[in-house]
Parts: C-alpha cells; structure tokens; sequence
C-alpha cells in the first residue's frame, strides 16, 4: 500500500515530537533518591520530616518540599522574603497569620503567604498533616524564623 502524502501540519507535528523527545534538557529525580530531613527544634515543635521535592534554580527560583507535621507538630513563627504557596495532601493543619484567628487546612485546601507576613502553620492536636510546601529563594534565601508558636498560642 503506498503511503499517504503528509500534510506540512503534520509533518511539523512529527517534528516537534521527535524534537521534544531528544530534548537533553529534561531531568527526572527519582522518588527515594533524596533523604527526609527532620524539622530542627530550633524552627518547629514536635515531630517533623521534611522531604525535599526539587531546589530552586536559576530556571525556576522556588524550592519544593512535602513536610510532614505529626498530631501536635508545628512551625516556628516565620516569614517569606519571596513568598510561599502550600498545598495540602493529606491530614488536616492549622495555620494563623500574626493578629489573625487561626485556620483549619483540609486536603486540597491552597494557602499563599504572602511576602514578609508573620505566620505559622502545622497539623492539628489530634491529626498529622502534609502539605507541599513551594517557596520563593534567591541567592539561598527563603525564609527569616522568629520565635517558637506557644503552648497557650496553639489551640488545644
């Protein structure tokens, strides 16, 4: 059977296909190839891993992480000098802008810190959770901590 005339629509198509899958730009990092981190006492209360997702770069300056909070688990007070968009996976949290009632956080619920706003963030007394955390850096930077969030500062 002799093959069909391709139209320059689809011969560009084809091109760009082959052209996408030479890219040698692409990067893929395994899942397990980075290692949890513990969340230092001097930033957080309670027990908290922190698995690094991606570092920022000079193509995308914003690091991800999922953090996991515990019952109980939660940040120091802290800002963003670039900002910070949450994404919550599973569990549910709180979180409390400085002044502000605090938040409950759900699955799927998205929280954006806006730049330089005092808050804190972390699970609840009785439920873990685990959020993405994907935050603004430049030069290293991303965040200022301030002081640890109180017993009488966190709801029981």
């Amino acid at each position: 059977m002799p093959s069909r005339p391709r139209t320059p629509l689809l011969a560009a198509i084809i091109l760009s296909q082959g052209a996408a899958a030479a890219d040698p730009g692409q990067e893929i990092t395994r899942a397990g190839s980075q290692a949890s981190l513990p969340g230092p006492a001097a930033f957080f209360t309670g027990h908290v891993r922190i698995d690094p997702v991606w570092p920022a770069s000079e193509s995308l300056t914003a690091a991800g992480a999922l953090v996991t909070f515990e019952p109980g688990a939660r940040s120091a007070w802290h800002t963003h000098p670039y900002g910070q968009r949450l994404v919550v996976i599973s569990g549910t949290g709180l979180t409390q802008q400085w002044g502000q009632p605090v938040q409950e956080l759900r699955p799927g619920d998205i929280v954006w810190c806006p730049p330089g706003v005092k808050h804190w963030h972390g699970a609840t007394p009785t439920t873990a959770m685990t959020h993405l955390a994907v935050t603004g850096t430049q030069a290293g930077r991303n965040v200022d901590w301030m002081e640890l969030v109180s017993d009488e500062q966190y709801p029981h």
